[in-house]
């Protein structure tokens, strides 16, 4: 027998300079929450939006944006949404997407979604409910990270934290020095700890980003130097990764050169194949040339000189 539903979600399409305003009218007539989304997601319009540095206001919406929000079963989706047009100042949407939401273990149904994930030849991607306690016999083979989806970018299911990833996996020397600019909840630092650099430093502007990576390395047993971006930029290091997007790729991109030691290696992701010439152009100092391509993102890697001018 199913379950009978209780709640709605109720969808519309809006103008991406009116969401915020939907969202505050939704939620002052009884929306239980609100999410937005880009209306041409998997189309060719579709749009990566984080809020990049330097970014325009206009840019941090989509054009066309798809605003849902779950409203208990007994409402009437369209009165509600008039309602909340009314509280706008809008027109109601003409068309409405409204589907049954039955009751549910919400937490079972959002851990489930996060199974360990393994990466290259050595890691593997654990969320915390899914560890399993260490076994007599041979040690494990992959080094584990144990790591929960919050509210900080990287869990290593992303294509772009995957490259990074396989790229610490397959090139990372022992014993390096490695930062990790915009470093999110710290997978990619501690990736680099456990697979034996030296020295990490975990760089971010967000400070929940740091508050998460400060909590993620204590819970795999690594040290990293976590500081903000705000602070004086640290001494150079042999490993530089900067998993972000490619604006702020391009307007970083002096100072990231300048973290990046004499002979270093630089790792770039966060771009689409269709932004990799524009970003490149951006750096000077470092030829940056493609070092893996998934789902159309594209990691760029590439060697500081070193003193014999060779990289």
């Amino acid at each position: 027998m199913t379950d009978p539903a209780q709640w709605l979600e109720v969808g519309f399409i809006a103008p991406g300079e009116r969401v915020d305003d939907w969202s505050d009218a939704l939620f002052e007539v009884g929306a239980l929450s609100v999410r937005t989304e880009d209306a041409e997601a998997d189309g060719p319009l579709e749009q990566a939006l984080f809020g990049e540095p330097g970014a325009p206001e206009t840019a941090h919406v989509w054009p066309h944006t798809r605003i849902t929000a779950l409203i208990d079963a007994t409402v009437v989706p369209r009165a509600f949404v008039a309602q909340a047009a009314r509280q706008a100042g809008f027109s109601a949407p003409t068309a409405l997407d409204v589907t049954p939401v039955a009751g549910r273990d919400w937490v079972a149904t959002t851990q489930a979604q996060f199974e360990p994930i393994e990466i290259g030849s050595r890691l593997r991607i654990t969320p915390s409910w899914h560890r399993v306690p260490p076994q007599p016999g041979p040690p494990e083979a992959r080094l584990e990270i144990i790591l929960d989806p919050g509210l900080a970018f990287g869990t290593g299911s992303h294509p772009t934290t995957r490259m990074c990833l396989e790229w610490l996996d397959r090139q990372l020397v022992p014993g390096a020095s490695v930062i990790d600019y915009g470093c999110g909840s710290g997978i990619l630092g501690i990736a680099a700890a456990r697979l034996g650099a030296a020295r990490v430093t975990a760089i971010d502007i967000d400070p929940q980003a740091l508050r998460s990576t400060a909590d993620n390395a204590a819970a795999n047993g690594v040290t990293l130097s976590v500081r903000s971006g705000e602070e004086a930029p640290c001494d150079p290091a042999d490993v530089v990764l900067a998993n972000i997007l490619a604006s702020p790729l391009r307007v970083l991109a002096p100072m990231l050169e300048t973290l990046v030691a004499s002979g270093g290696i630089l790792i770039l992701a966060g771009l689409l194949d269709r932004q990799v010439d524009e970003v490149a152009a951006a750096y000077r100092e470092i030829r940056l040339r493609p070092w893996a391509a998934r789902e159309g993102w594209v990691c760029l890697a590439g060697t500081r000189a070193g003193p014999d001018g060779i990289g």
